[in-house]
């Protein structure tokens, strides 16, 4: 089974929340997931894992949280080629822009995503919930 690495910024703790069901949906399919938040996280240890994931709510006008998790992504954005990658976040207005601008970014770059990002409005709970734990057993199996 794969190592996930799962770095993840929240600023309100639903990306947190996010986070916290994809790792439980990978695990329940058999992966090893090491989840940290940003502020711990380096990109020295991203050559450890078989997939790597992150996670960043919309922030401002449609964006990826912009102090730290844009500014990790860019530098790691070389040790990423051809490697498997995963994007999710939650939002609390708009429609979704930050996540697939990040997505094109990122697969423009020539990175291997797994889809085009999970998405959740707000808190994760019911169906949104279910869709983590799903994320994540897509994650194992990738």
């Amino acid at each position: 089974m794969p190592k996930i690495g799962l770095i993840y910024w929240s600023g309100t703790g639903n990306t947190e929340k996010m986070a916290e069901l994809i790792e439980q949906g990978a695990k329940s399919a058999g992966a090893e997931v090491t989840r940290k938040n940003i502020a711990s996280a380096s990109l020295d240890e991203l050559d450890a894992y078989d997939v790597i994931v992150f996670g960043s709510p919309s922030m401002g006008s449609e964006t990826v949280e912009e102090a730290e998790m844009a500014p990790f992504v860019l530098a790691a954005t070389p040790k990423l080629a051809g490697r498997k990658t995963a994007l999710f976040g939650s939002y609390g207005w708009g429609d979704g822009e930050w996540m697939r601008t990040w997505s094109a970014e990122l697969k423009g770059a020539g990175v291997n995503l797994l889809d085009d990002g999970l998405i959740v409005h707000e808190t994760p709970e019911g169906e949104s919930a279910d869709a983590c734990l799903d994320y994540g057993k897509k994650l194992a199996a990738f």
